[in-house]
């Protein structure tokens, strides 16, 4: 069976090509960097913005303030890996207009630098001691430098954290501790910048009270991507496959297109544990090898068409071969090069601050455990170049088979790259102003209302483009009270979303049980998440932000559906054209007539995941994964008794009654049953307090 006939449709989104991303102002700032300099004077900074978006010039220009301006007396840059340290080389700031330009010592670029932990660790303490002002160092430097010289001795200084998703409030993570106890002694700045401000293993990046202390810089996708010059249309897909990939590559592998392949690990059970075979195999279905480039190590293949392409290899790791491929694919007089190289082909590289702007398609054979790897994946693909219109990603998976005995694991391989789409349809989409609906309300200034304008009698959805920002009324909408909620719902609703689609019994039964009502996905577990994200608010914000996840994920699913039913491409596919996205939501309000918080409540947002992979697999399949995941459902658990029991007193300050065991409604029953559970393990001293 090949993966052509496996495919499970892609999302295609397109976009304006303004250039307003790539525009810099009167101080050679782009958008993004300009809005991180209005917060220059905040103590702690959090910048959420794309690959390529310019976060490591960002710090320059803010840094640079805090040297000269804030009485910071040095500043610290700290990244994941050596590589990524290039990223704050030298830059001459001032030919663009700033007033200073931005140096790095060589001696203080611990990046470039070779040589044992404890001698740059001993680098750090020296840099300490003397008059310079920028360090460059890796994660690990610095964590070994944190535990030897203590928290006092970067009293009065800059820690720029760049990749912040790597930092987590996990006592495991080494990182996550020392930000923590730094922030807590109060005599540091921070700023930290990350494309993903979530992480794949799910755990919080930041602890509520660290995190209310930061200022955040939000710069979307759809701000950048709408901004670009050049790359008009992003597709992002997954395919299935039956037995080897490599013999259904080339149905998702165009050698005409820059790509970059990252094949699995040889642990992952879609590697056929040789790697280096795989390699082969996917250079022999291209064309005719004809050896290596003597000057760059590339690979040289001849297709059937007679073209030459030009094959990076950073699988084979014999260190001559691989550091001369590195180094070639470095070389800075080949970066506007694009014939330089057409393929490249990794596994554990050319992913997290890896720059090739050529690079049209991203291809990834494989589940991967982190949804942060795959927007970082995506991220290769999605930089503007001259010529380079249309950019895509492809995550190329085995077909789950219910003979196989590892079936629940081939499961969740498969629930995670549909999470990994459903989480990016959202961070592509323009951010969501949801609104409470009142005969009060008047229309925003800087917002088009489309065509009939803004109607007080109906559900008006709003467009603001400067802002890339969608207003939508809803009636019944809970308002957030505390300050704190209202930052997470301005700049967290992602990151929330994240984890509900990381949260695997949540996605599994939304997807595939067919018993559990929609408010079981909608109301506890998306309340048990927030909840568990944000423990310290009290139930009215709790409340407020659920209702904005879930309307979020049901607005992006809902408005996708109407782009299939009214234009949608063969194959089931969705295109957003600039407007298409905004004209799905209005379609939308107008079919329900009037957008409530129980109608969307009543939505699974799941739902349209199953319809898609019906188109992909066999009905025996589907039936064969449905009963597994029925297998594993637990009547009612405390936590979820918890939380239908608090559904329940809802339901009876507003209705005046209790909910009946015996109710036609099969929510309302439910609720009923999760109070009477909740009852019994609280006689069996099943919660604390």
């Amino acid at each position: 069976m090949s993966a052509e006939r496996m495919e499970v449709p892609a999302v295609s989104l397109r976009y304006g090509c303004t250039g307003a991303s790539n525009r810099p102002n009167a101080m050679g700032m782009r958008p993004m960097q300009e809005r991180a300099w209005q917060h220059r004077g905040e103590q702690y900074l959090l910048i959420k913005s794309p690959p390529a978006s310019g976060k490591s010039r960002a710090l320059m220009f803010v840094a640079l303030d805090k040297l000269h301006n804030q009485g910071v007396r040095q500043a610290i840059i700290v990244v994941p890996e050596r590589s990524i340290g290039a990223s704050f080389n030298d830059e001459r700031l001032t030919e663009g207009g700033f007033w200073a330009d931005w140096t790095v010592a060589p001696r203080w670029n611990l990046c470039d630098a070779s040589g044992t932990d404890t001698g740059k660790v001993a680098a750090v303490e020296k840099f300490l001691a003397s008059e310079d002002r920028v360090l460059v160092c890796t994660h690990a430097t610095f964590r070994f430098a944190v535990d030897k010289l203590g928290y006092e001795a970067l009293d009065d200084r800059l820690v720029a954290v760049d990749e912040f998703h790597h930092v987590s409030v996990s006592e495991d993570n080494v990182l996550g501790r020392h930000l923590t106890a730094l922030i807590g002694r109060g005599r540091v700045h921070v700023v930290a910048m990350t494309g993903s401000y979530f992480r794949g293993d799910a755990d919080a990046v930041l602890g509520p009270a660290d995190e209310s202390k930061f200022c955040t810089v939000t710069y979307t996708y759809y701000e950048q991507l709408n901004g670009y010059a050049h790359l008009k249309r992003l597709d992002i897909g997954y395919f299935f496959y039956a037995g080897s990939y490599v013999d259904d590559i080339l149905n998702v592998l165009d050698p005409t297109e820059k790509t970059i392949v990252h094949i699995p690990n040889v642990n992952a059970r879609e590697s056929t544990k040789d790697k280096l075979r795989e390699v082969e195999t996917i250079i022999n279905a291209i064309g005719t090898w004809e050896g290596a480039d003597p000057a760059t190590g590339f690979q040289l293949v001849r297709t059937p068409d007679g073209r030459l392409v030009r094959v990076a290899d950073l699988v084979d790791d014999e260190p001559a071969r691989r550091n001369k491929v590195m180094a070639a694919l470095k070389d800075p007089a080949q970066k506007n090069n694009r014939d330089h190289v057409d393929l490249i082909v990794a596994l554990g590289m050319a992913k997290e601050g890896f720059d090739w702007i050529w690079c049209e398609h991203a291809l990834t054979v494989g589940y991967r455990s982190s949804l942060t790897e795959i927007v970082q994946i995506i991220g290769r693909a999605t930089r503007d170049a001259p010529g380079k219109t249309r950019a895509r990603f492809t995550n190329l998976i085995a077909e789950p088979d219910a003979s196989e005995q590892a079936v629940a694991e081939a499961v969740n391989d498969t629930l995670k790259a549909i999470a990994a789409s459903l989480l990016m349809e959202q961070v592509l989409a323009p951010r969501f102003d949801f609104r409470p609906k009142s005969p009060a309300n008047t229309p925003t200034d800087g917002f088009d209302y489309g065509e009939a304008g803004y109607d007080p009698s109906k559900t008006n959805v709003g467009f603001n483009p400067d802002k890339g920002m969608l207003q939508i009324e809803i009636a019944g909408l809970a308002e957030p009270k505390s300050d704190e909620a209202k930052r997470i719902i301005r700049d967290d609703l992602n990151e929330l979303i994240a984890a509900v689609v990381q949260d695997t019994p949540t996605i599994e039964h939304g997807i595939f049980d067919k018993e559990m009502m929609p408010q079981e996905i909608t109301q506890v577990q998306v309340g048990k998440i927030v909840h568990e994200r944000h423990p310290d608010l009290e139930e009215e914000d709790h409340e407020a932000i659920r209702q904005r996840v879930i309307a979020a994920m049901t607005v992006t699913q809902q408005a996708k559906q109407m782009a299939v039913r009214e234009g949608g491409s063969e194959g089931y596919q969705v295109e957003r054209l600039n407007t298409a996205f905004i004209d799905g939501v209005r379609r939308f309000a107008m079919d329900v007539k009037e957008l409530d918080i129980d109608l969307i409540d009543s939505i699974n947002p799941f739902g349209e995941a199953y319809s898609i992979l019906g188109k992909a697999m066999t009905e025996e399949r589907l039936r064969a994964i449905q009963a597994i995941v029925e297998q594993k459902r637990i009547a009612i658990t405390p936590e979820e008794a918890q939380e239908l029991a608090k559904r329940a007193v809802v339901f009876k300050r507003e209705r005046g009654r209790l909910p009946s065991l015996t109710a036609a409604d099969p929510w309302e029953r439910r609720m009923a049953e999760g109070a009477r559970a909740f009852v019994r393990f609280k006689d069996e001293g099943r919660y604390n307090g």
